[in-house]
């Protein structure tokens, strides 16, 4: 037997050290072999869900309806060297039970995945929900501080009634003698340009 070959390498007291070889960091480690087949679970839950998705239509019943008459049609009908199951046909019995078994766990793997998908589902709406509760409370305290902001503010409709009591008290003031004898708004004007608003 040849000797493994050790590589030394010097530290900093000038000693060498056996080590293992390095490997390099910068590139992907090569794979190792395996005894058991490898299989993508995600390729298998689509492949059960389409098989699932084709039990649970009637197609599938049909087909299966077609083939179980067929069968039964054949072993009962058909020459004696010729039939495969005789009366009590345990063999369709056996197809029939071996279809099951795998129907069963394909039909709940696609309901587990469909229940996965759901539930992510449900935790993407939920959080829509909260943000938009969220948006929802923002926009209403911004809504009620512009309208507290806005009760300090006057408005058209308050400047003009404000505008109108003082027209009020001004003609009652000129209507009682106090003036002297102009209008305070005349209403009608010479047409042409406002001499009096310069």
């Amino acid at each position: 037997m040849a000797p493994e070959r050790e590589i030394r390498e010097r530290t900093a007291s000038g000693a060498t050290a056996a080590t293992r070889p390095r490997t390099r960091l910068d590139q992907p480690k090569p794979q190792r072999r395996r005894l058991l087949p490898e299989w993508d679970p995600e390729a298998f839950g689509r492949l059960s869900e389409r098989i699932a998705r084709f039990l649970g239509t009637g197609r599938f019943i049909v087909w299966m309806t077609v083939v179980i008459i067929l069968w039964v049609v054949w072993n009962v009908a058909a020459p004696g060297e010729w039939r495969f199951d005789t009366y009590p046909f345990i063999f369709l019995t056996l197809m029939l039970s071996l279809q099951a078994s795998y129907a069963a766990p394909l039909i709940l793997l696609a309901q587990n995945r469909q229940a996965d998908r759901d539930r992510v589902n449900l935790e993407q709406d939920r959080k829509q929900n909260e943000r938009s509760i969220a948006d929802t409370e923002y926009l209403t305290r911004e809504i009620a501080a512009l309208r507290i902001g806005l009760g300090e503010v006057a408005t058209r409709d308050w400047i003009r009634s404000e505008l109108q009591d003082l027209v009020k008290d001004l003609e009652e003031r000129y209507a009682d003698g106090h003036g002297d004898g102009r209008v305070v708004f005349p209403t009608e004007r010479a047409h042409g340009r406002d001499v009096d608003d310069r």
